[in-house]
């Protein structure tokens, strides 16, 4: 089935672009998420206007997200959490903990935006990569301290 993305999906395609995919995965995710539009051909018509659209809403999340990025680059998160005599959490810190972290700071990130391969499990300091949108990465840095 063919698709006209309206957001970037990853893994798939950018915005304005045209891609066949599986009609469950569009039927089922992208169309109800509207991710994406059908490719008929009175979408297909109307496909340079919208690109004209995305190329304008793409400019201004992107400056946006570079000023959030440079604001993010300067964070430092903070947690106390209970530890073994290893330095080993007995718990962790995931991308959730950091979006809500970030949330009471100011900041509105989804915890899906949080690059953490595995949640953190040790004492320490820790950079995170928070991919924003279109290419835009913020460093975050992350202190988990042993709780008194």
């Amino acid at each position: 089935m063919q698709i006209i993305l309206q957001e970037d999906v990853e893994k798939l395609g950018t915005r304005g672009e045209v891609v066949e995919v599986a009609p469950g995965y569009a039927r089922n995710y992208l169309l109800p998420h509207k991710l994406a539009l059908e490719a008929s051909p009175a979408n297909i018509k109307r496909l340079e206007k919208i690109r004209v659209t995305l190329s304008k809403r793409t400019a201004t999340e992107k400056t946006a997200a570079e000023q959030q990025a440079a604001l993010l680059n300067d964070v430092t998160v903070k947690f106390a959490r209970k530890a073994g005599e290893t330095d080993q959490l007995f718990g962790s810190v995931t991308s959730a903990d950091l979006a809500e972290a970030l949330a009471k700071q100011g900041f509105e990130v989804d915890k899906r935006r949080i690059v953490l391969d595995e949640p953190i499990k040790v004492i320490g300091e820790t950079i995170v990569p928070v991919k924003l949108v279109h290419g835009v990465t913020a460093q975050l840095k992350v202190v988990v301290e042993k709780e008194a």
